[in-house]
């Protein structure tokens, strides 16, 4: 696992680092590479090392790394120009295509099919998917967990019409969940082990038993609509 990390690492590295030339080559003095991150996948290692500053700095390069709370909100700042280089599992760019978003894929992690799961308070009477029919159910608009409640209501027959979709953020979701304002919550780690490790909170569905879903793979994508990358991307 932990020779896995370190070539996932180097990947990264050499991944961004292609970028950095990019800015660079597009950008004249302005040697700053920005990347957007979130709290899982290994771009987080890689701030928490410090490797990727290490290596550009012999090349007079800065970093700037900016956390967003999901993909969506990381691919509009993407899409605008506000930052070079991100992660984001695989379905928030396809969202994000469909809306017209130039995206260019660089590199992809292994699936983690048990990073994100449907969850329900301890106490619950819910007991599998098919229960979450006529449920008030939070998520996350747009991201992986939208898509892993999709598959998972196909499999067990419910339709999307059948449950209340309640759209919010990790963060108000979390508290939605803990005062019982919502049925279930669809998410992701860390906020799903926190979440367990907490609230006790019990997991009706994950990414390996939700058909057609194998759960977040992080996705680096530089944006090819920025104008420091523009010409490098030509």
């Amino acid at each position: 696992m932990t020779r896995l990390i370190q070539r996932l690492l180097a990947s990264a590295v050499l991944s961004i680092s292609m970028v950095a030339a990019t800015v660079g080559a597009s950008y004249g003095q302005d040697k700053v590479v920005r990347i957007g991150f979130q709290k899982y996948g290994k771009l987080v290692l890689l701030k928490s090392k410090g490797t990727l500053e290490e290596k550009l700095k012999a090349a007079g390069y800065k970093v700037v790394w900016t956390e967003f709370p999901s993909g969506p909100p990381l691919l509009e700042a993407l899409n605008v120009g506000a930052i070079d280089f991100g992660n984001t599992g695989e379905a928030p760019p396809i969202f994000a295509q469909a809306a017209g978003a130039p995206i260019q894929y660089v590199a992809f992690e292994p699936p983690a099919p048990k990073g994100e799961a449907i969850l329900v308070p301890r106490g619950s009477k819910l007991t599998s998917v098919a229960d979450l029919r006529g449920k008030k159910v939070a998520l996350n608009k747009g991201s992986n967990v939208h898509y892993l409640l999709v598959k998972a209501l196909e499999k067990a027959g419910v339709k999307y019409s059948e449950i209340e979709a309640v759209f919010l953020a990790p963060a108000d979701a979390r508290a939605a969940f803990e005062r019982g304002a919502v049925d279930a919550w669809v998410i992701w780690d860390p906020f799903q082990a926190a979440a367990e490790a907490a609230t006790g909170a019990r997991t009706l569905a994950d990414g390996t038993s939700a058909r057609s879903m194998t759960g977040p793979r992080a996705i680096f994508m530089p944006s090819p609509t920025s104008s420091r990358l523009r010409s490098g991307f030509r």
